[in-house]
């Protein structure tokens, strides 16, 4: 059990602090002001909890590597996307606006989805890896999931902040131009891989 606590507490502290200025936690704050705090804690709890159990399998088991580079221009391009449909805006009807469930739901698949893409390959799942290789995968798996999701919740907390304090548009348009910057970002790491 020493094995499990020293994986799990050495799993968090690295995660916690590597997730510190992520562009995910940037993300994540950025998801804060577009949605409500839960839906987007438990998008990024849902793709973290599979990206480090991905991690974790790789390292403890395979020690291999995914091609990261196709992965990171694929999620340079949804990136962009999310940018594009921030600038665009959305407007709901009298009816949508009642179904606050579904926009639930909505806001969660897409904070996953944004998560999942861009935390493969991503250093928080490099370093998930290489610990896993070190320290068994339970230990791993449960410290480094729980390390990034406590990092991206303080970023929500200020990304619930700023929302409250800065107007509709310069949220919009700071919104928009961040996802553009994860996007090419991502874009150009993916260019120095392939």
């Amino acid at each position: 059990m020493d094995g499990f606590l020293a994986a799990l507490a050495i799993s968090f502290g690295v995660i916690f602090v590597a997730e510190l200025g992520d562009k995910s936690q940037l993300m994540a704050m950025t998801f804060a002001t577009r949605f409500r705090p839960w839906p987007v804690l438990l998008g990024i709890s849902i793709a973290t909890t599979v990206v480090h159990a991905v991690s974790v399998g790789i390292g403890y088991g395979l020690g291999a590597a995914l091609p990261t580079g196709w992965i990171s221009l694929a999620a340079g391009l949804a990136f962009l996307a999310f940018g594009v449909w921030t600038l665009r805006g959305d407007s709901l009807t009298e009816e949508e606006r009642g179904r606050a469930e579904r926009t639930t739901r909505s806001a969660i698949v897409a904070v996953s989805v944004a998560f999942f893409l861009a935390e493969l390959g991503d250093k928080t799942m490099l370093a998930t890896i290489t610990l896993a290789t070190q320290h068994g995968w339970a230990g791993t798996w449960i410290g480094s999931t729980v390390g990034m999701v406590a990092a991206d919740a303080l970023a929500i907390l200020v990304g619930r902040l700023l929302g409250r304090r800065l107007p509709e548009e310069v949220i919009k348009y700071g919104a928009a131009a961040l996802f553009a910057v994860f996007g090419f970002w991502l874009i150009a790491d993916a260019i120095q891989q392939l």
